[in-house]
């Protein structure tokens, strides 16, 4: 049994599978924060404090405006530095980030328009639905729930990653191209300019490490704070066009609700009735909740990251759903697992070279330092909001498009993917190009290619609040689809250790 499966396994004891995570991770707990002080975390930190920050704008506006505003930035600004502060500290995994998510966002929405229908106090539904949830989220945590995951494998992981690196890219592109809506021409050419600029400038500077120019400490310093070199430099260049009025994070002068409403939630303001039908929202939203977060961690604690500190998917998931209860109480967005700042944390504490132009990790950073001044610094944001009320969105939005297409590197379906263009003469050579023929390659490819597409048409669609229950849905599709490929041929493209199946079949 590899080491993934056994993290996962049924234990068969009450709270058995959380006190071997406590167990696996507290000798490294103090190496945790030993780690941290590397010059590398430094770049990590302000790049992923930009990411996250505009992260949390992005989302935070769009839950204000389908809210509105009893629910905006100024909260979700809060709860990603209070929740990720917490996750940092006592969590399994420190690597993985929380943050607001597209689904969580679009769930909120339809919570809100159905309390408006049935003239419900908004705040006091969210509130009990999230209880209700953060309560489900901890009985899971307790009764190992996170092994269900030994039945999701690279097939849903793929489909999941790329899922969410195209809607950073889509909201990315869809706010380059609404700038062109309005009759401001130069409004929109200094937007389009200043997103693409800031991918550029970030996206070069990241393979500053491949030059052949400078020295090795500053071609390292260019990789390592290259994302937040892009947006001090385009914001820099946006400032030069003061005539431009350019679209700015909406966010108020002083700290305080968005609304001005008190924060504590009067959670008396439903009958006992209702608060028991909360529940019924409340379980879908844990479905969404369960699965964003322990996929998201699977692919942070995926074989091909080289991590050595190993996981702790039951200790995480219950820090989650504490976080969700109290969040709930002030009614604060329900943050989770966030799998682009996630994974391109881990590519941001990489130490790798280059073999037979292929990249190759030596080790990555396993820290809790870089999590932690992370959210402390988007904490201490709340005190800036004039500072950041400076960054275009175009900038932040530029941020998303970087992120997007840089965590679609490594996700093997985006590069099975490519094969439909490249000449079968210089395929890359890897375990599946070697013993696997090129037809089916592709047809398990294309299989993967439906279900993303159909996920991303039930997430668009009005029936959007039954999207976890289509990611759940891929694990029966693959066992079934699997029938129809040589047992050998689909354990290798869906495995986690390809090496390791390779090595079976050989044998």
């Amino acid at each position: 049994m590899n080491d993934r499966q056994d993290e996962l396994r049924w234990t068969g004891r009450f709270m058995g599978g959380l006190r071997d995570d406590i167990a696996r991770r507290w000798p490294h707990y103090a190496s945790d924060f030993r780690d941290g002080l590397h010059p590398k975390v430094a770049g990590s930190t302000l790049f992923l404090f930009f990411a996250c920050l505009a992260n949390a704008i992005a989302f935070g506006a769009l839950t204000g405006v389908l809210t509105q505003n009893q629910i905006g930035i100024v909260e979700m600004l809060v709860i990603t530095s209070v929740g990720g502060i917490a996750f940092a500290l006592f969590a399994g995994q420190p690597l993985t980030l929380l943050g607001g998510t597209g689904p969580v966002t679009i769930f909120t929405g339809l919570l809100y328009a159905s309390c408006a229908q049935s003239n419900v106090s908004f705040l006091a539904a969210y509130a009990w639905v999230g209880i209700w949830s953060g309560l489900m989220l901890i009985v899971c945590a307790l009764t190992d729930a996170s092994a269900l995951m030994r039945y999701f494998n690279r097939f849903t992981d793929e489909i999941f990653a790329g899922l969410i690196s195209i809607i950073f890219i889509y909201e990315a592109l869809k706010d380059i191209a609404q700038s062109y809506a309005g009759s401001d021409l130069s409004k929109a050419f200094l937007s389009t300019i200043l997103a693409l600029g800031t991918f550029m400038v970030a996206r070069n500077l990241k393979l500053a490490t491949r030059w052949p120019y400078l020295n090795r400490t500053v071609r390292e310093f260019l990789s390592d704070f290259g994302p937040a070199l892009a947006i001090a430099a385009l914001t820099l260049f946006s400032m030069q066009f003061p005539e431009v009025q350019l679209d700015r994070p909406a966010v108020p002068q002083v700290l305080g609700t968005t609304s001005g409403r008190p924060w504590l939630v009067p959670l008396g303001d439903l009958s006992v009735p209702a608060i028991l039908a909360c529940s019924i929202p409340a379980a879908m939203v844990t479905i969404l909740l369960f699965l964003d977060q322990n996929i998201t961690v699977r692919i942070v604690n995926a074989k091909d990251n080289g991590l050595r500190k190993g996981s702790g998917y039951h200790l995480d998931l219950l820090v989650v759903g504490i976080l969700v209860v109290g969040a709930s109480l002030f009614a604060l967005p329900w943050i989770v697992a966030a799998t682009v700042h996630s994974v391109n944390h881990v590519k941001s504490l990489t130490e790798s070279h280059v073999e037979n132009k292929a990249e190759v990790v030596d080790s990555v950073l396993e820290n809790r330092i870089s999590p932690l001044a992370i959210h402390l610094l988007i904490g201490i944001s709340v005190f800036w909001l004039s500072l950041i009320a400076q960054i275009p969105m175009a900038v932040l939005f530029g941020l998303f498009l970087y992120m997007g297409i840089s965590s679609l590197g490594g996700n093997q379906f985006w590069e099975r993917l490519l094969l439909w263009i490249t000449d079968s003469r210089l395929y890359p050579d890897t375990h599946y190009t070697r013993h696997i023929p090129a037809a089916t390659i592709h047809k398990f490819t294309l299989i993967q290619l439906v279900c993303l597409v159909a996920l991303w048409l039930v997430k668009s669609s009005r029936l959007g609040i039954v999207f976890p229950l289509m990611i759940a849905a891929l694990v029966p599709v693959y066992m079934l689809i699997s029938r129809y490929f040589e047992a050998h041929h689909a354990e290798l493209l869906a495995a986690e250790d390809q090496e390791e199946v390779v090595a079976m079949h050989c044998n």
